[in-house]
């Protein structure tokens, strides 16, 4: 039984990441501008995987999206709509391969980076992950115009509080010590460059015992989830571009 619950966890995740991939179209590009929403104002890019693009929450839930609300909350003009390249599954090497078939020529204002746990969840190298982690703060200063000040890398959340994982078979405190490994990576990495760090993991290990911080799939954050990462991130946004 213990053999057949891992595979099952590890085809879900894997066909979520399928099945997913038509829906996500959208999240892809910047869709178009809906009536009444800016298209003037600081430009946002957000890079990741499934914690970016909101798998299993409505898009004005997700993280990017709740992100530009509190933005301008702060009184920050924003364009409405952030690019996002971001897809459930997705390491980050399969996040490197994305970027550039985007091709992407323009500069943005603010660029977000979370990735990472596919990396631990399959088992990848930290080495590997470390390298690949360097490279993409690299494309992230490049799309932030060169800007250290204008980037912003978040934490792995711990996916192994969530009921999937309890259902998985897997260890739940095996899968903590992995996340805070390759946390322990890319905080490193990222205060070396100089570059904000914001650590939501504590928090999204909450989970444990608020339901309401996962979303019906009982793998990713809600939307309340999200919103505590936005309201965590917000302020060291409006420090560094006001």
């Amino acid at each position: 039984m213990k053999f057949s619950a891992i595979f099952f966890s590890l085809f879900l995740l894997l066909a979520c990441g399928k099945k997913s991939e038509q829906a996500m179209v959208k999240n892809f590009s910047i869709p178009a501008p809906t009536a009444g929403s800016s298209t003037t104002g600081l430009t946002y890019l957000a890079l990741g995987d499934s914690y970016t693009i909101g798998e299993s929450v409505q898009q004005m839930d997700s993280f990017p999206y709740q992100l530009v609300a509190q933005l301008k909350a702060a009184n920050l003009s924003m364009v409405s709509e952030p690019k996002i390249i971001a897809r459930t599954g997705w390491t980050t090497g399969e996040l490197q391969t994305a970027i550039k078939a985007e091709n992407l020529t323009a500069k943005y204002d603010i660029v977000t980076l979370l990735i990472g746990v596919n990396n631990q969840y399959r088992g990848d190298s930290q080495a590997l992950y470390k390298k690949e982690f360097v490279e993409l703060l690299n494309t992230a200063i490049a799309f932030a115009k060169g800007d250290k000040k204008r980037v912003f890398v978040v934490s792995i959340p711990d996916w192994g509080v969530t009921p999937f994982a309890k259902q998985s078979g897997r260890n739940a405190k095996v899968i903590a010590e992995e996340i805070d490994a390759f946390n322990a990576i890319n905080r490193a990495e990222t205060m070396t460059m100089g570059i904000s760090y914001t650590d939501i993991t504590p928090g999204s290990r909450n989970a444990a015992t608020d339901a309401t911080l996962i979303a019906a799939d009982g793998l990713h954050p809600s939307g309340k989830m999200y919103l505590d990462w936005a309201k965590k991130v917000a302020p060291a946004v409006v420090n560094a571009v006001k």
